[in-house]
């Protein structure tokens, strides 16, 4: 994988230059992507700046991300050869910083459930993840330094776990969505995947504006993690019970206190209720799609808006009324704790391609608004990752949280 931060040292030592790194970036998209599956499109000729804290960084931008340069085509032959006349908010704040935005990633179909053609670069016949399939394969196998993704269930935390990646789901809006395709305006949430936690802390404070994000270390001292098994969510794999627990003796190495933690019953009805939010406002984001192009649809979307039909106001009011009263109670477990640990996916990389995985233990956070870090831990076979999650807004604690914890698992 390519350092974000390394790939910065070096251009600031004058080691390599801008055009050196993006150079090295389609180097490797050339040796690396074919049989990968990872990439919808590449930019032929990009701008590439000297100047900027982000100069000489090539990006993958999912493929729902519009880009005035580039197609952006959802995944999905709807849109086949559509070019947007201006870039997403997003991409704008990379262009301004000096970042190149050199690739669109494979999405699954506007951010569905439906598989793409990515294969997980550490085994072929085993799935990414998705939705952001594209995004994390690509980071993993070092065709870009950093890779912008969305999560609206579990689309940016569950593949990179499976690719064995760092990634971030920042705070709800912590990052503009705008120009970004709409599944649930009340879920969707840009993130970000690294080759390490310090790498998605300095993207994300950079692209944030906000400097101390990155890796804030103050207060880790007598720190308090709540150890969440989300035994609502059904039972994790073995593995992943490992993992998780080797994550949590690592914390106790580097001096935190770790308490075996159940969540408080409103936050189990909120998980319940995430799909009805999801549906619906799926159901009206993509009407026009299921209304002229239902049979073009993947068959999971098509029959996530074909139920999405039926569900009426009340119901939705209801579940977020649900959702509302669980932020309040998390809240208070965050007077308790300064940050939970818990399982980022149910385990290993599913074999076959016909599924990108589950995300029911991804789907309570996002609904929650909460940061959330994957973190790899080291191991044989495919990679496994741990998830640390932080209040609303505490983006930094979360990355600093996970970075103590990268370094334990590491001595």
């Amino acid at each position: 994988m390519q350092s974000l931060v390394d790939l910065r040292t070096r251009l600031g030592a004058g080691t390599l230059d801008p055009h050196g790194a993006i150079a090295r970036a389609r180097e490797a998209i050339a040796a690396r992507e074919p049989g990968l599956g990872a990439l919808a499109h590449i930019a032929a000729d990009p701008a590439i700046v000297r100047d900027g804290p982000l100069a000489g960084i090539a990006v993958g931008l999912k493929d729902i991300i519009d880009t005035a340069d580039m197609p952006t085509e959802m995944g999905s032959a709807i849109y086949a050869g559509w070019r947007p006349k201006a870039d997403a908010a997003i991409v704008s704040r990379l262009r301004a910083l000096g970042a190149v935005p050199l690739a669109k990633t494979v999405t699954c179909p506007f951010a569905s459930r439906d598989p793409s053609v990515t294969v997980n670069p550490h085994a072929s016949g085993h799935t990414p993840g998705g939705s952001s399939s594209g995004s994390a394969a690509a980071v993993a196998a070092g065709l870009v330094p950093l890779a912008l993704g969305t999560q609206t269930a579990g689309s940016v935390i569950r593949p990179a776990a499976f690719c064995g990646v760092a990634a971030i789901k920042p705070s709800f809006r912590l990052l503009p969505t705008v120009g970004v395709k709409t599944f649930s305006w009340a879920l969707d949430t840009l993130g970000l995947f690294g080759a390490g936690i310090r790498d998605v802390a300095h993207a994300l404070a950079l692209l944030a504006d906000r400097p101390g994000i990155d890796l804030a270390e103050g207060g880790l001292a007598a720190l308090r993690i709540g150890l969440v098994r989300q035994d609502f969510a059904g039972p994790a794999d073995p593995d992943a019970v490992a993992a998780l627990d080797r994550a949590a003796r690592a914390a106790e190495a580097a001096g935190a206190t770790v308490t075996d933690l159940v969540l408080p019953g409103a936050l189990a009805e909120a998980w319940a209720v995430q799909a009805i939010i999801q549906a619906f406002e799926a159901r009206q984001a993509l009407a026009w799609e299921y209304a002229h192009h239902r049979d073009a649809l993947g068959p999971g979307l098509r029959a996530e808006l074909d139920g999405a039909q039926a569900l009426t106001a009340d119901a939705y009011d209801g579940a977020r009324r649900t959702a509302h009263r669980a932020r309040r109670v998390l809240k208070d477990v965050f007077s308790e704790f300064d940050a939970l640990l818990t399982f980022s996916a149910p385990g290993r990389a599913p074999a076959g391609l016909a599924s990108t995985g589950d995300p029911r233990f991804n789907r309570l956070w996002t609904l929650m608004g909460v940061p959330c870090v994957n973190l790899p831990v080291p191991g044989d076979g495919l990679p496994l990752g741990v998830q640390i999650i932080a209040r609303f807004g505490d983006d930094g604690r979360a990355l600093a949280v996970a970075r103590m914890i990268e370094g334990a698992l590491d001595e």
